[in-house]
């Protein structure tokens, strides 16, 4: 059973690898075995994940790169190529909201900037397809290979507030499934394609939107979203991970196109 989620050696390439998330599984993907490029667009912020790794005795490397500059993920790929040997699996974490493309007391909907929307959808959506165009070119060639997207619980039920990032994410979502059937007809029925939905995580972003900095106690919005999760609480980052696992071994080979939620329930849930 254990060979089922083998990952040792296999060469896997984060983006965002630099934030909590996917910090974490590329922490825990390299403690497996797996030899682990740390993509990001801040230097420092891959350069620590990567140390962790190295200081208990794992294999990886910090690569900057910007994923929405073709030029910079080429780069990367040559990088990664040259210093742990082909990817067989790709990561794409990177992605993000933007304040200004937010509703508050001081944005109203109607003046949120295009430049706003198109900067948060462009970061997670184009962000995850030109990684994909770059690095999926080898797999197609290959016949062999896994993707990994991170889409949200937004793509389920998007949240008030953050109409960008929402939408944004449900195309992560859409084009996983696009992806995920477009790779089997045209390339190769070795190359899956998956996605996870996080749901609520404590992350340094939006640890002070959910909780209060002074008390710890949940913000009303908070107070919300823990209401409307059965499990009661935020998920652990850590908790991400034996869905990774799952989804990048063979434990799951014929499953391709799917987006999983792992979100203590909070999909399921009517509020009722």
């Amino acid at each position: 059973m254990a060979g089922l989620f083998d990952l040792k050696d296999k060469v896997i390439a984060v983006t965002g690898g630099g934030g909590v998330l996917c910090g974490v599984m590329a922490k825990s993907l390299a403690k497996a075995g797996a030899k682990v490029a740390v993509l990001d667009l801040a230097e420092d912020a891959a350069k620590k994940v990567v140390d962790e790794i190295e200081s208990r005795g794992g294999t990886a490397i910090a690569v900057v790169c910007n994923v929405l500059r073709k030029e910079t993920l080429e780069a990367a790929k040559e990088k990664i190529v040259a210093e742990l040997g082909p990817v067989d699996i790709l990561i794409n974490g990177a992605g993000g909201n933007k304040k200004d493309a937010t509703t508050s007391a001081d944005m109203a909907f109607f003046d949120i900037p295009p430049e706003a929307i198109r900067f948060v959808f462009d970061l997670n959506f184009l962000g995850t397809v030109l990684v994909t165009q770059v690095f999926a070119k080898d797999m197609a060639a290959r016949g062999s290979g896994v993707i990994l997207n991170v889409s949200s619980m937004n793509a389920f039920r998007p949240l008030t507030k953050i109409a960008a990032y929402s939408a944004a994410k449900a195309a992560v979502s859409n084009f996983t499934q696009w992806l995920a059937v477009h790779m089997c007809q045209n390339y190769s029925k070795e190359i899956r394609v998956n996605a996870i939905a996080p749901g609520f995580f404590l992350t340094e972003q939006n640890r002070f939107l959910l909780t209060d900095e002074k008390t710890g106690e949940p913000t009303p919005r908070g107070k919300t979203i823990i209401d409307h999760t059965p499990m009661g609480r935020y998920g652990e980052p850590e908790e991400l991970v034996g869905a990774v696992t799952w989804l990048l071994s063979d434990a799951a080979k014929f499953v391709t196109g799917v987006v999983v939620p792992i979100d203590g329930g909070y999909s399921a849930f009517s509020g009722v």
